[in-house]
């Protein structure tokens, strides 16, 4: 295509600054862009960054991080774009057509109609030259729809309204002056910062009034309290929607995270686990204090995982009142809990609405067999997903809360995996269970009776309770995979 042929020759050009980008189609950058970056034209794309026609630059889905070259060259451009100051543009439109026409002449006809279509539509005039409209740097790896969009042969043969709903309006208007916003997906998983995040974050913290760092996904998997502290300090805290914390804490230390977590109003998704408790209870009970009434900050929180959480047991009660917002998603897991912290669970208001109930690995056994019942009754309206494995729930227990299982009208997918339960109570889980139309994934135990005493499966057995449980679901004609 001749805007594709006239764009790599732009490349070729041995003065290709600034000036002359302002006053290039929108069309041709992105696709410049790629051609520059996958050649190490490190010049030409510090001045393409500089005169950037979008919003926002996804940036991530081209560098391999953490490697800091690439990136470097990017930062470079970007000190000079948030130094300058605005001026006028000494490019003349007809430069723009000078470089075209040295490629074009051959094709004067084409070259004719190509200068009428740019100058009617792309080209400004002297006095007011395009603004960079840069106002996102994208370091996620997400964008490879944006680029992918403009690359190629389909790049330079884009139709108006296909531009018009990435590139922004050329307005003259002078746009103020805010901060660039710089998109980067924080994983902390060792014990010190790596090369890219150490000349990032120093990069960063010199231009803190210029420069907000926002982070949607936070993962903390090893790293020390104090270099942890140091990073979220120069994070837009509001924009994080979702953390992960996976490390062996004490409770102590999940406390100093605390205050950072309050600051957090946006969060939706958090999940910790692996939390200890030290035997010193009454210090431990303010930190449990100190960490729960974080929550009443958090107005947007919709899934919550906490794994292992063996400091809530007896006050999980403290957690649930400062919820702010009914949740779609609750796991606790691999971890004990009182009858009583079950019975604030279903009290709670704001597990009215769950989607997803996960309680795998609480020990149930000497619990009161309703309890599970009035649970799954105060959900049953919209669980999809419930997941009870290993929590030693018995033919009582299963039997007492059957009846509301089977109304949970919405449910795709039950566990039950871990639990001994014989061979009769299976056979009324199964015609339980049938009468639910969206169930597509079902996970049962082998019957009690196939295992002897100490746990060894009798292979010959279960080859015949499987064959009585499969008869049972052809009785009841309606397909389903179990596992």
């Amino acid at each position: 295509r001749l805007l594709d042929l006239a764009g790599r020759h732009l490349l070729r050009a041995k003065h290709l600054d600034v000036s002359t980008l302002e006053s290039l189609p929108t069309e041709l950058f992105p696709s410049l862009f790629l051609e520059a970056f996958d050649g190490y034209r490190t010049e030409t794309l510090k001045a393409m960054v500089q005169t950037w026609p979008f919003v926002r630059l996804p940036l991530g889905a081209l560098i391999d991080l953490p490697h800091v070259g690439p990136l470097q060259a990017m930062l470079e451009a970007l000190d000079a774009l948030l130094a300058q100051k605005v001026g006028s543009s000494l490019f003349s439109k007809w430069e723009a057509v000078v470089l075209l026409f040295r490629f074009l002449f051959v094709c004067l006809f084409i070259y004719i109609f190509l200068t009428v279509w740019i100058l009617l539509h792309h080209y400004q005039s002297p006095s007011s030259p395009r603004r960079c409209k840069l106002r996102v740097l994208d370091l996620r790896k997400t964008g490879q729809n944006f680029w992918s969009m403009w690359s190629g042969a389909s790049s330079y043969g884009c139709s108006g309204s296909r531009m018009a709903a990435v590139a922004e309006p050329r307005s003259m208007t002078r746009q103020p002056s805010t901060p660039l916003k710089v998109f980067l997906d924080l994983c902390l998983k060792k014990r010190t910062l790596d090369n890219f995040l150490t000349y990032f974050l120093r990069w960063v913290e010199q231009r803190k009034s210029s420069i907000h760092l926002c982070c949607k996904k936070l993962k903390i998997v090893s790293m020390p309290m104090d270099k942890i502290v140091t990073v979220l300090s120069m994070v837009q805290l509001d924009c994080i929607q979702e953390v992960q914390v996976s490390c062996t804490w004490s409770l102590s230390t999940l406390a100093t995270l605390a205050p950072f977590l309050g600051e957090m109003s946006n969060l939706q998704r958090l999940h910790l686990s692996h939390v200890h408790v030290s035997a010193f209870k009454k210090q431990e009970h303010d930190h449990v204090v100190q960490i729960t009434s974080q929550f009443r900050r958090l107005g947007h929180l919709r899934d919550l995982h906490l794994e292992s959480p063996s400091f809530l047991e007896g006050c999980l009660d403290q957690m649930l009142r400062c919820l702010r917002s009914p949740l779609d998603s609750l796991s606790l897991t691999k971890c004990r809990l009182t009858e009583s912290d079950l019975t604030h669970v279903s009290q709670s208001p704001d597990i009215s609405q769950l989607k997803s109930l996960d309680l795998s690995g609480v020990p149930m056994t000497d619990f009161r067999p309703e309890l599970l019942q009035v649970l799954l009754e105060k959900v049953a309206a919209t669980l999809q997903e419930v997941d009870l494995d290993a929590c030693g729930i018995t033919d009582s227990q299963l039997e007492a809360f059957l009846p509301a299982l089977s109304r949970c009208s919405q449910l795709r997918a039950v566990s039950l995996c871990g639990n001994l339960l014989s061979t009769a109570v299976m056979e009324k889980l199964l015609r339980h269970t049938a009468v639910l139309p969206c169930l597509r994934q079902e996970r049962y135990p082998a019957p009690q009776e196939t295992y002897r005493p100490r746990g060894v499966l009798l292979e010959a057995r279960l080859a015949r309770l499987r064959a009585q449980l499969l008869e049972i679901l052809r009785d009841l004609g309606r397909r389903r995979i179990i596992w």
